[in-house]
């Protein structure tokens, strides 16, 4: 039996990630496995569906647990709160209820200057993150307030300390520790924890980075100081499972930081 067996927890962008040695090469899907097993039954939404069937066949043999995947897209010109509204109201008649939200989801063009963004990228991140977020929150609202439930969002060094290259994707994850703070304030008299991560985390684009632009990886990309890059189960996925946990005190409405396992809170 583990901490969340029985209950059910939404998590966007999960589809299956590997890193070269086998370890979990996204954060989505680290924090699926890291949910798993502890005996949660997830729900992992995505564009990419032949990833997320990959990822359930892994963790539903691995940990024994149930895995819904729901194709989903939040974009510009969508129906995105009724996108949102069908994840949730499947999840809700699959399983019966909501207890952990983790948006985790995004997409950007980064590396593209300000100058040089278009409104298109712009609205890529806005979208996929930002947008995602409030419409997954909102959908999932009425249920974690039965469940007195978590939310988990996922901000961004690249908005806490202004990043170049990134100026979309930072205006997005700065638009949901903002978000996340409002609705840490709204929602605490339900008794919804609300709490942000912004994580440096090895990753398989990140190792893909480094592999096919040696030069550019040396020269833009820092280790952290306690020299090393965050991994995306052990280190992030199991703050996220802590964040969650009905057990675990933590003053909703923070961002915690994760820089190679070194905890902050700015």
């Amino acid at each position: 039996m583990g901490f969340f067996t029985g209950k059910t927890v939404i998590i966007t962008g999960a589809g299956k990630s590997l890193l070269k040695d086998g370890r979990c090469g996204s954060i989505g899907y680290g924090i699926a496995h890291a949910f798993a097993k502890e005996g949660a039954n997830l729900v992992i939404t995505g564009r990419n569906v032949p990833k997320m069937e990959a990822a359930k066949e892994e963790l539903e043999s691995a940990y024994g647990v149930k895995v819904l995947c729901l194709q989903a897209d939040i974009k510009a010109g969508a129906d995105n709160i009724a996108t949102a509204g069908e994840v949730v109201r499947k999840t809700v008649e699959t399983f019966g209820g909501i207890q952990v939200l983790v948006n985790n989801a995004q997409a950007s063009a980064s590396g593209v200057s300000l100058a040089a963004h278009t409104a298109e990228n712009f609205d890529l991140a806005i979208y996929s993150g930002l947008y995602a977020a409030f419409a997954y929150m909102k959908a999932c609202y009425p249920y974690l307030k039965e469940s007195r439930g978590s939310v988990i969002n996922f901000a961004s060094g690249a908005g806490l300390f202004g990043n170049a290259g990134q100026c979309s994707y930072a205006a997005a994850k700065e638009g949901i520790r903002g978000l996340s703070r409002v609705a840490a304030t709204e929602w605490a008299p339900d008794g919804i924890n609300v709490n942000v991560v912004c994580p440096l985390a090895w990753t398989a684009q990140l190792e893909k980075f480094r592999d096919a632009y040696p030069d550019a990886y040396e020269k833009n990309v820092h280790v952290p100081p306690m020299g090393h890059f965050g991994d995306a189960e052990t280190e992030i996925g199991r703050v996220v499972v802590q964040l969650a946990s009905p057990d675990f005190k933590y003053m909703s409405g923070e961002t915690l930081t994760l820089e190679g396992g070194l905890g902050q809170r700015p």
